[in-house]
């Protein structure tokens, strides 16, 4: 789909508006009919931070898709398992009631996936139900009446992840690590700022440094992209979870209109309603090394529910180590010693994240190694 903006006219930015105006914001009517102006780009940035993904003001086909998905409610389709799988906030509202209730929907995701089929085949067996994976009428019934909407519905998948991260004990020697190069000859992302390199050149170059990197500390690391390729980032997360990815690193650059904008940001999965406790994790312990020591600026730790994130079965997180639209920033990411200091860094937080568990006291050493097992969290 062609990416909507200000300025924009047509029947697909009326189809914009007019799911916002569903999702209760309010449009003036001369705007809905003078096209895409200020409100409606205030209101599609209002949505997308709520949401969690990239705040731009205008409509790619990732925030198109959140828009369609925030327009269900449970109840309005059957839901089962398909392929293409379901995705919406009726079945994030699935989830999270079969979840609440101790059958493992998976993470709250919006996406109908397997341990959705599962869970919802396990509920309909303990109720007496025929067990189709089917949820229409009937099932919805019998969950409201085990489980109504009124009440609190507790995430147990957050829970579960969080007792599991606590039970961790893991290596990085034999560890499956996908590593995703952001963006690719297609769609080179930003520009540096003195034109050095683009974002998609950089981000290749730090992912083969950091392959190297963990091949060298004994994991085994896999490119989800060459360089001369851009697959859809559906398939990249696909390709993750196919070969079994123990843990997923995505790695971006940032960028800014403001040329001093500088400085490191580590991402994890989150939406409106839940996160995942693994990727915080991981993302927490890949920041401290990159602003500890290398002395980067620490841009923090945030929450999105970008595809990268959201579609993959493992601990993920999107590394943007430096701004490719800062000078500085540029020149160095263009020095192969300071690509590999990101590297290095990078991986020692990986080895934190895997020997470290929340609540204790203390962190292991940079070349520590967790003992006695190789533990995983489950996908």
């Amino acid at each position: 789909m062609r990416t909507i903006r200000s300025g924009d006219r047509g029947d697909d930015v009326r189809d914009v508006q007019q799911r916002l105006v569903a999702l209760g914001v309010h449009l003036d009517p001369a705007e809905i009919e003078g096209g895409f102006g200020h409100e409606t780009e205030s209101a599609v940035r209002a949505f997308q931070q709520r949401r969690g993904l990239l705040v731009d003001g205008r409509v790619g086909s990732e925030t198109w898709n959140e828009l369609v998905e925030a327009g269900y409610r449970l109840g309005d389709r059957v839901l089962y398992l398909r392929m293409p799988m379901l995705r919406g906030d009726d079945v994030r509202s699935l989830q999270r009631r079969l979840n609440s209730l101790g059958f493992d929907a998976g993470r709250e995701d919006g996406i109908f996936g397997e341990r959705c089929d599962r869970a919802v085949r396990e509920f309909q067996r303990n109720i007496a139900m025929r067990q189709d994976g089917i949820v229409g009428p009937e099932t919805l019934h019998e969950l409201e009446r085990v489980r109504p909407a009124t009440v609190d519905a507790r995430s147990g998948a957050v829970l579960r992840e969080t007792e599991a991260l606590r039970r961790m004990k893991a290596t990085l020697e034999g560890a499956r690590i996908a590593i995703d190069p952001g963006h690719g000859p297609d769609e080179p992302g930003a520009a540096g700022a003195e034109g050095l390199l683009a974002e998609a050149d950089a981000a290749w170059d730090l992912s083969v440094a950091l392959a190297a990197e963990l091949d060298r500390r004994g994991a085994q690391p896999l490119l989800l992209r060459e360089r001369d390729e851009d697959p859809p980032v559906s398939a990249r997360a696909a390709a993750a979870n196919e070969w079994g990815a123990e843990i997923c690193l995505s790695v971006h650059l940032n960028a800014h209109t403001d040329p001093r904008a500088e400085g490191s940001m580590c991402l994890f999965y989150g939406n409106e309603t839940t996160s995942s406790p693994s990727g915080q994790r991981l993302a927490e312990a890949i920041q401290e090394e990159l602003t500890s020591r290398i002395g980067l600026t620490d841009g923090r730790t945030h929450s999105m529910s970008i595809a990268i994130l959201r579609e993959t079965r493992m601990p993920a997180v999107q590394i943007e180590p430096c701004f490719v639209t800062n000078p500085r920033e540029e020149r160095l990411l263009s020095e192969e010693p300071f690509r590999r200091d990101v590297a290095i860094a990078i991986a020692r937080g990986v080895e934190r994240f895997l020997g470290a568990r929340p609540g204790a006291q203390g962190s292991p050493g940079l070349d520590d190694r967790a003992s006695n097992g190789q533990a995983r969290l489950p996908a």
